[in-house]
């Protein structure tokens, strides 16, 4: 099985790759297939961290210390809540997509609206974890602590999910 990130011809000097970038002998339903393939393959993965986060959060609730959270506590793990769901859900929103476009020829729109809802469950994803780590951290150590290390880790994770493959991305498409 080839290794789909490699390039289908190899240079001695590369080139920006365009935005719908094809693969030698490709054809262009097949180009969407492995496109749709692969934000698919993307989405699994998120999506197991966002029912793990949703599942904790809905858990929390019925425990016998949660009755005793501060005003403040219970409104972030409320936001942490209602943020887990609606990642789930943009997550979970090209799988539905594709059902009601399916057979319809609109694989190229899917795709497109498929990517940015991925992109866009990832971001809501990280506000749910920052917000599910504000409200532990909050109970464990109080606010100062808790502020922190949730900037902290909102760092982390803009870096890791955005600015580094931004900066890949930029440094890919400039020439050598």
């Amino acid at each position: 099985m080839p290794n789909s990130e490699q390039p289908a011809a190899a240079s001695s000097a590369r080139e920006p790759r365009p935005r719908s970038y094809t693969r030698e002998g490709e054809s262009e339903a097949k180009r969407l297939d492995r496109n749709y393939s692969e934000i698919l393959q993307e989405l699994r993965v998120a999506q197991a961290g966002v029912q793990i986060l949703f599942a904790f959060l809905l858990a929390l609730a019925f425990t016998e210390r949660f009755s005793r959270v501060t005003t403040f506590e219970r409104d972030v793990y409320f936001a942490s809540l209602l943020l887990s769901a609606a990642a789930g859900g943009l997550l979970m929103a090209p799988a539905a997509m594709h059902r009601i476009v399916f057979r319809r020829g609109l694989k190229d729109a899917l795709v497109d609206v498929a990517s940015k809802m991925a992109l866009a469950g990832v971001t809501v994803l990280g506000f749910a974890v920052s917000g599910s780590v504000l409200l532990v951290s909050d109970v464990l150590f109080g606010h100062t602590v808790a502020w922190v290390t949730t900037g902290a880790m909102a760092l982390w994770l803009g870096f890791f999910w955005y600015l580094l493959p931004l900066r890949i991305r930029a440094l890919s498409s400039k020439s050598p």
